[in-house]
């Protein structure tokens, strides 16, 4: 009979073929977040915040604690009024202050007070060797648009004015004299700092305490939860004063330790209801079945497939740590002067909101872009650790 059948010459088999690297599981969790654009946004933002604080202070010119009550409140836009002969001032409004800057937008210092007549509402200044007389006496007048009017050497000046950057405080001085831009990029580093250990410690606490409550269940289950209600039924300023009385000091390491009290409860829940939801799934009973401890089951098997969750709760948790400290910054329970966060520098600002709105404006978006990052980068991090949607 004919034989059908014939060997393959493998010899050459694979010759030309290349060995496909393999993949592993943080390598391919990598490669689905980089799909996501906005958490690859979030996260170039993260870096680029957290090297500002880092290094920002360092370079910076300024120091965060130096004052200049002379200085005070300098917007970062200046309004230069020119004298002629190269003087060129700016007048600080709020004082009736007469600030000498350069045409480039250089600020030189203040100008020597002559005469201060508070009765007339009148100052006069040196200027370059000019007196330079400011009146705001119109002020009183009714439906009077004027702030005020400058004489040079007793002629009023009818010169033109410009807007030109501030180049010496970028985002201008507060109303001791210290520049806002070094106190923002110093309070980042408290802010963050804040931030992002409160969520350490949260994480690890919450995961650990939800987890074991989650697996056990039954009595283990109830009394733990019991135990969250009665720490969730505490107000948060009552933790604070009692803590801040018990050791007398108001610092970083207080807010830190008062929000991780209070934040890792709500972790714990979540993780909870995440376990309780996956230990009876079958790669459970199949570890079950081969004699795994307890713990490895926890920790090996359901805590990493719901990382999800948890790393969106952690990531959240940042801003959220940080808006607390700034609210017991508002109060006078947080960090204390002249340390400063974003916190300090949003509440020093609310009493000149409407006059100086930049000093409110530059904390506020500090704090946002910082919430919006890590939400971006936590989103992301869903995405690419649910096992779910492995391709």
């Amino acid at each position: 009979m004919q034989n059908l059948w014939e060997f393959v010459d493998r010899s050459g088999a694979g010759a030309g073929e290349q060995p496909r690297e393999s993949l592993t599981y943080w390598k391919d969790v990598w490669r689905r977040f980089r799909k996501n654009k906005l958490a690859l946004v979030g996260l170039c933002l993260i870096v680029l915040i957290l090297l500002l604080a880092l290094v920002g202070p360092v370079l910076s010119s300024h120091s965060y604690s130096d004052q200049n009550l002379a200085l005070g409140n300098i917007p970062p836009i200046l309004r230069v009024t020119d004298l002629g002969q190269g003087s060129k001032i700016y007048v600080q409004e709020s004082l009736y202050q007469i600030i000498r800057v350069t045409d480039k937008g250089e600020v030189l210092g203040p100008a020597a007070l002559l005469k201060n007549d508070t009765i007339g509402r009148r100052k006069v200044f040196e200027v370059d060797g000019n007196e330079v007389t400011l009146d705001y006496s119109m002020v009183r007048e009714a439906g009077s648009t004027k702030k005020y009017e400058l004489y040079l050497n007793g002629s009023k000046v009818m010169g033109g004015s410009k807007t030109v950057l501030n180049r010496s405080n970028l985002l201008g001085t507060d109303k001791l004299g210290r520049d806002v831009l070094a106190r923002t990029l110093y309070g980042g580093r408290i802010s963050l700092l804040v931030g992002i250990v409160s969520a350490l410690i949260t994480m690890l606490v919450g995961v650990a305490y939800g987890g074991v409550s989650g697996y056990e269940g039954g009595t283990v289950d109830n009394v733990m939860m019991r135990i969250v209600d009665l720490l969730n039924s505490i107000p948060l300023m009552l933790i604070v004063i009692l803590l801040m009385v018990v050791t007398n000091r108001s610092d970083v390491g207080i807010v830190i330790l008062t929000i991780s009290l209070v934040y890792w409860l709500p972790m714990a829940r979540q993780v909870r209801g995440q376990v309780m939801s996956l230990k009876e799934q079958e790669f459970v009973l199949a570890a079950k079945a081969l004699g795994a401890p307890k713990s490895r089951i926890i920790f090996r098997h359901l805590i990493p497939n719901a990382m999800g969750p948890i790393v969106v709760s952690m990531m959240m948790s940042i801003p959220q740590a940080i808006f607390t400290e700034s609210f017991l910054s508002f109060v006078g329970l947080g960090v204390a002067a002249p340390a400063a966060s974003w916190g300090t520098l949003a509440n020093d600002a609310l009493g000149g909101i409407r006059s100086y709105p930049y000093l409110l404006i530059v904390p506020s978006v500090a704090i946002a872009l910082t919430m919006f990052a890590f939400n971006f980068v936590g989103d992301g991090l869903r995405d690419a650790l649910d096992p779910r949607q492995r391709q």
